[in-house]
């Protein structure tokens, strides 16, 4: 079960950020422009951070492990569609199938190693899934690049397929079944979620892109607007699709915000990192990215590891250390210049290996404790959401700063890497930069206070949330 949920998340993960590198010949391939292409990435980042609540319901609902391998199963013909599609919109809806798919294979990984693994194991089990996610972004990047440029970019979703068929394959053997809860799926409160979140991303976007104008904002205004509605009507459904009281719980609450602000600072620092050596040190995005690689591999080390270290000494001091490492790294991170020594940047990102691998499974640990067997996959798929969130945020934030700081036209081209900026304008970009980053550590050592705020616990926690959909039968052992 541990591996398959590894293999799940590592999937996930590549397809993440697999698709960056190669935006560039997807692109030219399909005489796309970026304002398009560009929702490739968005898609999938939008569709998982509106799904992922609700795939953890329906884990509860109908079964974790019936649920996870239909996921594996929706991603996979995904992958497969997204590898013939032949035009850009048509990827993106690929895109779509293979994100909804990827929601509810991540949504139900800590579903399905909460309800297996016992409170005093739990922090190594999510320690593989960081390994998971860490080795996942590693091959993204390595992938993403060497693929596309021997095979062609069809192929990095080709790659899929067999992995897919395999993992659906032992999934149907060796998953442990669980009993179905009674629960319901929260329409309305699913439909305002995503329209909130597709309004204020397309918004933001349709903004960088194109520039202020009445119809930009009013998509913004409008999908901010939606949200007191959004959440007055989940504090009067019985069943809601996030259940916002159980935020009262201070454990449970701060652990997911500093889960939020987390993905949001630090997430975005990738791919400001990015344009810097791209646009201002003229690397190629595939050195760009390699350079990173160092900070992902420790982490995935480190991760579960850390997890022993969560069993046994609790969650809150690992998890904020984690998150102040990661502000220091970012910290350093803007203190780079045009000239400066690019060895410093795989030496920084060993920095937040390490507090990426502390952070990730102290807080998992911390979320899943507060969780009852009826309700693993609501509070999975809730940590999973507010993640995706900030992923989905910080991505729209790099490319609103970047184009912000330079002529847009410039901004997506160093953004796919193809130019560097010289003279006055890299200089003004590099400012830009600065600013992006100082406000991510500035978010970071938020996330840092709220991580400490959840309060000393005991080493083992207790299962003390009872979900609003949970019923009288626990999960099969």
């Amino acid at each position: 079960m541990l591996v398959l949920t590894t293999i799940g998340t590592l999937m996930v993960a590549v397809d993440s950020t697999i698709v960056i590198l190669a935006l560039p010949t997807m692109a030219r391939d399909l005489v796309s422009p970026l304002s398009t292409i560009i929702w490739t990435i968005l898609i999938y980042l939008l569709i998982t951070a509106a799904m992922t609540t609700q795939a953890g319901r329906l884990g509860d609902m109908f079964g974790r492990a019936g649920i996870y391998n239909l996921g594996f199963a929706i991603f996979t013909i995904g992958s497969a569609a997204s590898g013939f599609a032949p035009g850009a919109e048509t990827l993106i809806i690929a895109r779509a199938v293979q994100a909804v798919g990827g929601a509810l294979v991540f949504a139900n990984s800590g579903a399905l190693i909460a309800a297996v693994f016992p409170p005093e194991r739990r922090g190594r089990a999510f320690g593989f899934l960081v390994f998971g996610w860490s080795v996942g972004a590693i091959l993204g990047i390595l992938l993403g690049g060497v693929v596309t440029t021997e095979l062609g970019w069809r192929y990095i979703f080709f790659i899929n397929i067999p992995i897919g068929v395999v993992a659906v394959a032992l999934g149907l053997r060796t998953l442990p079944k669980s009993v179905p809860q009674r629960a319901a799926f929260d329409y309305v409160g699913f439909v305002l979620f995503s329209a909130l979140l597709a309004l204020v991303c397309y918004g933001l976007i349709e903004i960088a892109v194109f520039g202020v104008s009445a119809l930009n904002v009013a998509y913004l205004v409008v999908g901010l607007a939606l949200a007191p509605v959004f959440v007055y009507a989940e504090l009067r459904i019985p069943q809601p699709m996030l259940e916002l009281r159980a935020l009262r719980n201070r454990i449970l609450g701060f652990s997911l915000l500093a889960g939020l602000f987390q993905a949001l600072g630090y997430l975005s620092v990738i791919f400001l990192l990015t344009m810097y050596l791209q646009g201002l040190r003229g690397l190629n995005p595939l050195n760009a990215s390699l350079l990173l690689v160092p900070g992902y591999l420790l982490g995935a080390m480190v991760g579960p590891w850390m997890g022993s270290r969560v069993d046994r000494r609790g969650a809150r001091t690992l998890a904020t250390l984690g998150i102040v490492l990661m502000a220091v790294a970012v910290l350093a991170y803007s203190q780079l210049t045009i000239d400066s020594w690019l060895g410093f940047i795989p030496i920084i990102s060993l920095i937040t290996g390490v507090g990426s691998g502390m952070f990730y499974p102290a807080n998992n640990t911390a979320i899943m404790s507060q969780a009852t067997p009826r309700t693993f996959g609501e509070i999975s798929g809730l940590r999973v959401t507010l993640s995706n969130i900030g992923t989905l945020l910080s991505f729209v934030l790099a490319l609103t700063i970047a184009s912000a700081s330079i002529p847009r036209a410039l901004a997506y081209e160093v953004f796919l890497g193809t130019t560097n900026l010289v003279g006055g304008i890299g200089a003004d970009f590099l400012t830009g930069i600065h600013a992006a980053l100082y406000g991510s550590v500035a978010i970071l050592l938020l996330a840092a206070a709220l991580s400490w705020s959840r309060g000393p616990e005991s080493a083992h926690p207790t299962e003390v949330i009872q979900g609003s959909a949970s019923s009288p039968e626990p999960d099969a052992p």
